[in-house]
């Protein structure tokens, strides 16, 4: 596992990144999204894109909790950044995953009307593309969003 060109060693780091942030380790998450994006960033490669999604969705998280907010900040418009230039280049594949990390970037700064946009708009696309996981996780989202509003 120790060689930086080892498969079996990206494919780790990237699904265990995943895992993580399925079942709320937002710290370990944050580890192993970082390492997936130091080894195999290289933009164009799906993988890099998806590990950018999952690492944007769970600063999220950590800046609802009030933890290192600059940091998480900062990852999340590296992972918006990154979806654009995706989307751009893939916009059936990509432009769902843009509008849910927007939607949540403005679920954060209370922009309750374009948040709301932006979920239907991340639903929309993914069912549009037949993403029914991708579909399911901006549905829920939305809905904690609509839960959490006073």
């Amino acid at each position: 596992l120790n060689d930086p060109k080892n498969k079996l060693r990206e494919a780790f780091f990237y699904y265990s990144a995943i895992r993580c942030f399925w079942l709320g380790h937002n710290g370990r998450c944050r580890y192993y999204g970082k390492k997936c994006i130091d080894l195999f960033w290289q933009g164009g490669q799906v993988t890099s894109y998806v590990a950018q999604l999952y690492l944007g969705m769970n600063s999220m998280s950590l800046t609802r909790k009030k933890s290192e907010v600059q940091l998480n900040k900062e990852v999340v418009r590296v992972a918006i950044a990154a979806m654009k230039d995706a989307a751009a280049n893939s916009e059936w594949n990509f432009m769902n995953k843009l509008r849910l990390l927007e939607a949540e970037q403005q679920s954060i700064t209370q922009r309750h009307f374009l948040a709301i946009d932006l979920y239907d708009a991340s639903i929309q696309s993914a069912k549009k593309s037949g993403f029914i996981h991708e579909q399911g996780l901006a549905c829920e989202k939305a809905g904690f969003y609509f839960k959490n509003l006073d």
